[in-house]
């Protein structure tokens, strides 16, 4: 059987998509096969997002799935002893920035570990794609650059508990000024993450920079702010805000806010992000083989704006601002995606209207009338 799946897989180009049936891979898959790619899906069906372990509907049909973990070399030495990968996308993480502060180690084992068990075991069967594409993380920023009303530009320091708990929620210069966030941009804004999860995706970002640039393997790395839309767990209390308040306003309940419902986000549909990555497989990076690009829709919401818009649709209560919030979170997060569009061709095509009545309605199918939802994180 193994010697059959070999021959299948190279009479084309294949893929190899770590986290290849996630939300993201399994959106991703359709596109890689309908560019001529056979492609294996590697991913260990972790209970937090696959409560039932079983492969996803959203998995395109021909995708080769191997249940097993991206850090278990094992795994790897099964697979690579039978196929050659020309395309590597790297998705395999743990996503949860609330959840990494306490859970460091496993964020740690999956997100870095997990990167260089996947190198070591590219070079021990000397298989070196053409590209890999990296999924990486607003994160990675942390609060990012801020201008204040003067326009003095400035890095602030990360939001500490003490400050939260005082409810001093926007950054200011030494000054004292009143300020604001600028867009993160790919190459210019400093990466200096707040979070435990956003120092694991900077640390795969430069361990697959200095592995790619000594093997002469092109490295796509696209960092992904806040992506959502049919196919995010409905079920992992860590996912992301928007399919959250989607759930809690299906269920008649009130959206709770946190700190005072003003941090702003970059939103960006499931479709636009796989059409980011595919158009990256599409097209290797250009001169030093080497590309860091943003990937958002490149507009900001505020969490209450995007509450109100959801509860509104649904009929539900009004949002209601509890003052709690995480350490480690960021108060401004949107990026300047005027690079990625000339270097992909690509622009999103779904605003966040348009995605949340898309989003809405793949809910409604999923949960059952009176479902009750957390809020975990």
């Amino acid at each position: 059987m193994q010697e059959q799946l070999a021959d299948d897989h190279a009479t084309t180009p294949l893929a190899v998509v770590t986290g290849g049936a996630g939300f993201i891979g399994s959106a991703l898959s359709h596109r890689l096969v309908g560019q001529g790619y056979s492609v294996i899906a590697l991913d260990s069906l972790h209970p937090q997002i696959h409560p039932n372990r079983s492969r996803p509907a959203e998995l395109h049909p021909d995708v080769e799935l191997i249940v097993g973990d991206v850090t278990d070399p094992l795994v790897w030495d099964e697979l690579l002893s039978r196929v050659r990968p020309e395309l590597v996308v790297h998705l395999a993480a743990e996503t949860g920035t609330g959840q990494s502060l306490g859970e460091a180690t496993r964020h740690s084992q999956v997100n870095v570990v997990g990167t260089t068990v996947m190198t070591d075991a590219l070079l021990r069967h000397n298989t070196i794609p053409a590209q890999i594409i990296l999924a990486s993380s607003r994160a990675v920023y942390g609060e990012g650059q801020w201008e204040s009303a003067s326009g003095e530009f400035f890095y602030p320091a990360p939001r500490s508990h003490e400050q939260l708990a005082r409810a001093q929620w926007d950054c200011t210069p030494s000054s004292g000024e009143p300020s604001h966030g600028v867009p993160s941009r790919a190459g210019s804004t400093a990466a200096q993450p707040t979070s435990v999860y956003g120092a694991t995706k900077l640390a795969q970002e430069h361990i697959l920079r200095s592995w790619c640039l000594a093997t002469g393997t092109g490295l796509s790395i696209l960092r992904l702010q806040n992506v959502y839309g049919p196919g995010q767990s409905v079920t992992n209390s860590y996912t992301g805000i928007v399919v959250l308040f989607t759930r809690l306003a299906a269920a008649g309940s009130i959206i709770p806010l946190y700190e005072d419902g003003a941090v702003v986000r970059d939103f960006v549909y499931i479709d636009d992000v796989a059409d980011a990555l595919s158009a990256a497989a599409a097209t290797p990076p250009p001169n030093d083989g080497f590309r860091l690009l943003d990937v958002g829709l490149g507009t900001t919401s505020t969490i209450a704006d995007l509450a109100g818009a959801i509860a509104g649709a649904a009929g539900a209560p009004a949002p209601e601002v509890t003052g709690a919030f995480r350490d480690g979170d960021v108060r401004f997060a949107t990026c300047d995606i005027g690079p990625t569009s000339a270097d992909l061709g690509w622009s999103p095509q779904w605003d966040l209207q348009r995605g949340l009545a898309a989003l809405r309605d793949w809910v409604a199918v999923q949960l059952p009338t009176g479902v009750t939802a957390s809020t975990g994180g």
